[in-house]
């Protein structure tokens, strides 16, 4: 169900200064103020000051009483706002500043920042689900493996200076050395054993902005979409990928999907994998991942992915 929003809205703008590639944006934030407040918004804006600081004054916005709060950054930026806001009556926007923007590309935003929101002014408001890894909330998804261990060794210098490039550049230097860990994995009970490359634990469908891993996920049916890739070392993962471009999952026996509830993952004898959440690393398995269903108010554009929901799947 969507509902308009309130003419009157109340939004708060968190900001991360360190986000991106943009020098000058600060003055384009305040143009983007004054753009809302000419619809009759009133806006304040905040900057962040540490890691976790977007939590915290998401939280207080929400305690306040704000409609809405704007992430402008990248996904660990919209992350760490959307974990202040669940459970909340107020609404998570986003406007897109940061490294790969996958949330912004699922709402249809366009990545200038006053075109984005001139979009996010005609948006309407619904509640969606969102999935939790451990005591975090994510948006999009959770990367158990391959796909965390380069996360988790990409530098923040790098993500600043060579953008998307800089994850390619750590993935062909990681890929030649990785090997599949022999994990456990229980799927809404369901026992899944094998050598682990990686899991994709999505939330909503695109993967780093290309690649939709878990391509038949919308993010108001109660359920985390899971695609398990084995296999001994990523020498046979573009095989893997091919599978998953054309959405052949379960036709790979080494390319599993799943809908689940709950998903419970454990290394044999001690082994572990890394995990990413929304494109943070997080920590290592073992580690419990559920959904929080109907938990999230979000604003969504008029050009948002409408294969998101449910009701568009017919």
């Amino acid at each position: 169900m969507f509902a308009s929003l309130p003419s009157n809205l109340q939004v708060l703008i968190i900001y991360n200064p360190a986000a991106g590639q943009s020098s000058n944006f600060k003055n384009t934030l305040d143009r983007v103020a004054n753009l809302w407040r000419d619809h009759g918004w009133q806006v304040q804006i905040a900057a962040t000051t540490a890691p976790g600081d977007a939590t915290i004054k998401a939280q207080t916005a929400a305690q306040a009483g704000y409609n809405a709060v704007i992430a402008v950054g990248g996904d660990g930026t919209v992350n760490e706002v959307m974990n202040g806001l669940v459970g909340t009556s107020t609404a998570l926007g986003t406007l897109p500043l940061g490294t790969v923007n996958i949330w912004a590309r699922e709402m249809g935003l366009s990545m200038d920042l006053l075109k984005a929101a001139e979009s996010l002014a005609k948006s309407e408001l619904t509640k969606i689900d969102v999935g939790m890894a451990g005591s975090r909330y994510f948006l999009l998804m959770a990367g158990i493996g391959f796909d965390a261990a380069v996360t988790a060794s990409v530098s923040s210098v790098d993500k600043k200076r060579l953008g998307a490039i800089a994850y390619l550049k750590q993935a062909i230097q990681l890929a030649w050395n990785f090997r599949g860990v022999r994990l456990k994995l229980r799927i809404d009970g369901k026992r899944v054993r094998g050598k682990i490359l990686m899991v994709v634990i999505g939330n909503s469908q695109l993967y780093g902005g290309v690649v939709k891993f878990t391509a038949h996920a919308t993010i108001d049916d109660g359920l985390l979409d899971v695609c398990v890739i084995k296999g001994q070392g990523m020498l046979s993962a573009p095989r893997r990928l091919i599978s998953i471009f054309a959405r052949h999952y379960n036709r790979d026996p080494l390319v599993q999907y799943y809908q689940a509830r709950q998903i419970e993952i454990r290394g044999k004898r001690g082994k572990s994998l890394p995990v990413q959440v929304d494109g943070d690393y997080l920590g290592q398995t073992p580690m419990s991942f559920r959904v929080v269903p109907n938990s999230l108010w979000i604003m969504v554009p008029p050009n948002a992915d409408r294969s998101l929901w449910q009701a568009a799947r017919g």
